[in-house]
Order: structure tokens, then sequence, then C-alpha cells
């Protein structure tokens, strides 16, 4: 059998003050278990954490800012005192086997349906909609055309990210990570194929990258740049609809933007139409690698000797892994004995409970 090297890739990392086991991330995952009631983390969320800390560093699952931002089913918020209460009890279990956790900070903007928002619809850019579908309650829906936001309106969303930055301190969290991906709503005011604004907020790249910006910067007000993580997918572009006509040029001016504040670190996922890591020609991660000085995590499709390879040829400081480590409560210790890894239920992903969430057994 060929011994896998991974003396990088569990070697401790420095993260501005936070020192962290091990270069292993918990990528974001939604599992959709959340109480219905209130949308606060469920009480199993504890136990789910608390068995995937020994991650180097724990990402939470995309967490609404406000009731606008939702648009999925059973997903967690940190905008009540029930949810931040809900959130303590998850901060206090990692916390006390060792784990550093951030809480990550949504806002589906045009990704929703108007039954999340009492007839209303969602909000976006531009009035612009895309094919697809959305799970709520009553089942599968088509995405309906957002409603373009009002210029005034943008300040009252900053203040939305602001205040789930001050409840994720509260909550005890050790930082937190804007969601400025997968097609959500700061990701679709930086592409130019969902923001056709004609205001400071839209054309020039300059423009569509302010308003993520200013979210971003007061976020920074409450915690410090270095306890901020901010997460692009440059290339996950057939995801909701999204677009962009120069995403080379888009993508490394957002990151030379959150270089400049001085980021704790950028968060970059790497898919191409559903497929895993793309090819060295597709790539536009090397450019924002260039571009954003601080420490970069790579997300799409490693496992344990892609990790180790990105860091060595130091195109990464941390690899973030997803559905291995959902289905793989101890997945370090498993990249450190090469042990075989369990197999992901599908079925369980976004459904369950237990079933497929805190059931997945550890090596002995």
């Amino acid at each position: 059998m060929t011994m896998t090297n991974t003396t990088k890739l569990l070697s401790s990392y420095r993260l501005g003050r936070l020192e962290l086991k091990n270069r292993v991330v918990m990528a974001p995952m939604t599992r959709s278990r959340a109480l219905v009631d209130g949308n606060v983390p469920n009480p199993l969320a504890a136990t789910y954490y608390e068995q995937r800390a020994s991650a180097g560093l724990l990402i939470t699952e995309a967490t609404q800012v406000s009731p606008q931002g939702v648009g999925y089913i059973r997903t967690p918020g940190i905008h009540s005192p029930e949810q931040v209460a809900g959130w303590r009890r998850v901060t206090e279990a990692v916390h006390a086997v060792g784990g550093v956790i951030f809480a990550q900070l949504w806002h589906v903007g045009r990704v929703s349906h108007p039954d999340f928002h009492d007839g209303l619809l969602p909000v976006a850019p531009s009035a612009i909609g895309y094919e697809g579908e959305v799970f709520t309650f009553q089942g599968k829906k088509r995405v309906v055309t957002p409603r373009a936001l009002e210029t005034g309106e943008l300040p009252g969303i900053v203040e939305q990210f602001r205040r789930a930055a001050e409840n994720a301190r509260e909550a005890g969290f050790d930082g937190v990570e804007l969601h400025g991906s997968n097609g959500y709503l700061l990701d679709q005011f930086l592409r130019d194929g969902s923001n056709q604004r004609t205001d400071a907020y839209g054309g020039s790249i300059e423009n569509r990258a302010r308003f993520p910006l200013e979210v971003t910067r007061a976020v920074v007000d409450i915690w410090g740049a270095e306890r901020v993580g901010y997460r692009l997918s440059p290339q996950n572009f057939p995801y909701a609809g999204m677009s962009d006509s120069t995403p080379a040029d888009t993508f490394t001016h957002m990151a030379r933007e959150l270089n400049r504040l001085g980021l704790g670190y950028l968060h970059v996922t790497e898919n191409v139409s559903g497929k895993a890591v793309p090819s060295a020609e597709q790539r536009i991660t090397p450019l924002l690698r260039k571009a954003f000085q601080g420490t970069l995590v790579a997300n799409g499709g490693y496992d344990a000797r892609a990790g180790e390879a990105a860091i060595a040829r130091g195109e990464a400081e941390l690899v973030a892994y997803g559905v291995p480590f959902l289905a793989n409560p101890d997945l370090p210790e498993r990249f450190r004995r090469e042990a075989l890894l369990n197999a992901p239920d599908f079925a369980t992903f976004f459904t369950g409970e237990e079933k497929g969430y805190t059931d997945y057994p550890a090596l002995r």
C-alpha cells in the first residue's frame, strides 16, 4: 500500500492569535436540522460539532443574519436571543474539547421563495431571476423573480450583518466567515450576471464590490480583521444561475480589496459545473493567491494527498473538507492512520435528525 504523507496537513498553524491543531478545516455544510420553531440550532448540533472538533478549524453551516436572509427549511439563524443561546451550547461543547469554531454569516438574497417571507418577494441586487427550485415546507417550488433592493435599503442589510457578528461574539464563537459565494446575496452583488444596477452599487467591478466590502468592514469593526474570513466561489457559476463576464478580473479585485482589509483568511471553493478541483488552465485560485497575501483556505474535492500537496506547493495554508467530514467525525485521525473513510449516506444529508448526523462511527 502506498503511504500518504500528511505531515504538513496535520501540522499546527497560527491563524492570527488562534493556534490551530492542524490545517484541516471542516467546511460549512447546510444540514437542515434546526428547530422548526424559530430556526434555533438543534440541541443535536452541539454533539455534531463536538464530534468534529479535532479539525483545526470548524466553520458552521450557513447561518442567516435575519429573517429576510432565509431561503431553506430548517436552517439556523443568529438574529434572535433563542438562536444565540442555541449556538452558545454549540460553542461551549466545542471549546470543552479544545476546538476552534467560526460562524458563517449568510443572506440568501434571491435564492428563496415568498413562502419564507409572508408572501413578499425575496430581495436581490436586481430583479433578475433564474431557472431553479427551492425546498419549502410545502415541497419544491420554482424560484420567483426577486425584488431589486432600493439603494436606501442597503445600510439596513449591512446592519443585519453587523448585528449578527455581535451575536456571534455573544454566542462564544472564535470568529466569523462571510458567505460571499455560491450565488447568495454578497455573491449576487459582485457578479455582473446578477447585478445590473445603475447606482453606485452596480456597473464597474469596483461598484459591484462596494456592498460586499461595506458588509465586511462592518463585521471587521466588531471582530477585528484577523477573526474574519470571507468565502468566494469564482468558478461555481452554474449554481443558482450565476455568471460573470470577466471572472478573473472580478474575483482578483475582490481578493485584493479583502487583502487591504487584512482579513484573517480567504476561503476559496473550486468547482466547475459540479466537478471537483478544476484543471490548471481553468483555475482562478492562483490569481487570488497572488492578490491575497494572508491565509488561504482551499476547498473543492481534496483528499488527504491533494490537501498535503496544495500546502506543500504554497497554494494554500489550510484545506477545507466537506462531505468527508460529514461522514467521518474523526477525519484528521483517519488521515493520520490512513484509515478507510465512512461512506456518506446521501439520503440523510438534509433530513434524518440523528441518522446521518451524529451517528457516523469514529475509529476505535
